[in-house]
């Protein structure tokens, strides 16, 4: 279930990818796969263990790509400039005091020339799970904003980043966030919630409900995808 399409990022076998915000890692076993050379960065310990046993099974399995995974924030990358060819930071923004900083940082690690995707939450459900409970919001480690899709654009530009186009994604997962808004956010036991996740691992290996869930991203889609080409220096911050 990649929010990003890595074929749209333009990823290609060789490439070095930094997905910032890895969490358990799906990007980074999506890129791994296509031969790419695939480094994870998350703040989460037990997500990034997770990353780095899927990746070290993913190599023992004989696939093609190269990979790891180190702790570290999206406002002090341990990287030197110009190092990755693609970037992906996905639903990070949300979460950050300075977002502008970030996608600065995230910005100067990548080459000219090459792309980065940025995805967050659609402002559209945001707003709709916030009219449903307060712990959405003001959970700890919870979201901390409601993006319009122009603020992001413009730190990008900003940043030295061209955007080249939007994408919408994940409509089926809309309702399970508006069931574990209604029913508890923090408890994913409840029967309709264990339900529904069951029905999403389903869908996701349907190739009939991914063409309807294609369909349903125009109508109420829970992500909304960034993509841009880095064309200058832009702003250090």
């Amino acid at each position: 279930m990649l929010t990003v399409n890595l074929e749209r990022l333009g990823l290609k076998p060789g490439d070095w990818l930094l997905d910032a915000g890895c969490g358990g890692g799906r990007h980074c076993f999506g890129a791994f796969d296509t031969g790419a050379h695939v480094v994870g960065l998350d703040l989460d310990l037990e997500g990034l263990a997770m990353t780095r046993a899927g990746l070290k099974q993913r190599q023992r399995d004989g696939n093609v790509g190269t990979g790891g995974a180190v702790h570290g924030n999206v406002f002090r990358l341990p990287f030197p400039d110009d190092r990755f060819d693609r970037v992906i930071c996905s639903e990070v923004m949300e979460h950050v005091h300075d977002y502008e900083a970030a996608v600065a940082e995230l910005t100067r690690v990548l080459r000219p020339g090459g792309s980065m995707a940025i995805t967050i939450p659609t402002a559209t459900t945001e707003i709709f799970y916030l009219r449903l409970t307060r712990d959405y919001f003001e959970s700890p480690g919870g979201h901390i904003r409601i993006f319009a899709p122009r603020t992001l654009a413009r730190a990008m530009g900003r940043a030295g980043l061209r955007v080249d186009g939007v994408r919408f994604a994940h409509s089926l997962h809309s309702p399970y966030w508006m069931l574990r808004a209604v029913l508890g956010l923090h408890d994913e036991n409840p029967s309709p919630t264990r339900a529904y996740r069951r029905f999403l691992m389903d869908a996701s290996l349907s190739p009939r409900w991914s063409r309807i869930e294609r369909l349903l991203d125009w109508v109420w889609p829970k992500s909304l995808i960034l993509y841009g080409t880095r064309v200058a220096t832009g702003s250090r911050q």
